[in-house]
């Protein structure tokens, strides 16, 4: 059974259609989801309702990321708990203004699917899928603070900074680079090194090809490590910015009772 592994949607419902398409994906592939599935893109809604569908008729692993917490708030009603103008900073407006029709019905399958996301995916050849990262040193399962898992960036910068030439024995080696054959992660753009395809860097591998702003959506074999591409989503979302600006926060002036901009 062959493993596939899916970076960042946010929101990009048309780049995953086109990287399952490329794959020929077949009901018996298991697909590992890093997370961040909203957004950015217009589509967020409907790239829940695809997945939700799509577990429904082969094997899916969803990881959590945190761009779900502000929406899972907003669709509980736990508005006070929002900070409307980080997640607005973050690629919120697309969301929340995309879920301003949205039945209850349709709320509520949102809301048990984001219940069951995990934190993280170890496979049974000691493989790793997490959204964003972990700190302890004896692994995931040890760590103490879980909102680690999708919001750490250390351990994608421990494995930038590492010496290549530095040998696994060295007693300076990172242990957290010892636990895991291999990690999976997302939640860190690897356009942020001026790459746009799959970085691997010590055991880790970021899948993160930036599909939030400029570049496209990555989906890999576990195994073969070979990978396919959506078109970039600026070309995909032609009249949309997607996370490709910077809202100051005197600008941001929305109503989230009503979910309309004032």
């Amino acid at each position: 059974m062959k493993k596939f592994v899916i970076g960042d949607i946010h929101g990009g419902l048309k780049a995953l259609l086109q990287v399952l398409k490329k794959i020929n994906c077949d009901e018996n592939y298991t697909l590992i989801f890093l997370g961040d599935y909203v957004d950015g893109w217009s589509e967020s809604p409907a790239v829940l309702d695809f997945l939700i569908e799509l577990q429904k008729k082969q094997p899916c692993i969803f990881i959590r990321g945190y761009h779900v917490e502000f929406l899972f708030d907003l669709l509980l009603g736990n508005k006070d708990k929002i900070d409307e103008k980080l997640w607005f900073q973050h690629g919120g407006e697309a969301t929340v203004l995309s879920y301003q029709n949205i039945n209850a019905e349709t709320k509520e399958k949102h809301i048990q699917f984001l219940q069951s996301l995990q934190d993280y995916y170890l496979d049974d050849k000691n493989r790793l899928f997490i959204h964003a990262g972990f700190t302890n040193m004896k692994g995931v399962e040890h760590e103490f603070f879980k909102p680690l898992f999708y919001w750490d960036r250390t351990l994608w910068e421990t494995a930038l900074a590492i010496d290549s030439q530095l040998s696994k024995d060295a007693i300076t080696y990172p242990l957290r680079l010892k636990i895991y054959n291999e990690i999976f992660i997302g939640h860190t753009p690897v356009t942020k090194i001026d790459e746009t395809i799959p970085v691997n860097k010590a055991c880790v591998w970021n899948v993160d090809t930036g599909a939030a702003f400029k570049g496209k959506l990555t989906i890999m074999d576990v195994d073969s490590k070979e990978f396919w591409q959506s078109d970039s989503l600026p070309d995909l979302y032609p009249t949309e910015k997607g996370r490709n600006y910077f809202i100051p926060i005197f600008v941001i002036n929305f109503n989230f009772n009503t979910m309309k901009k004032i």
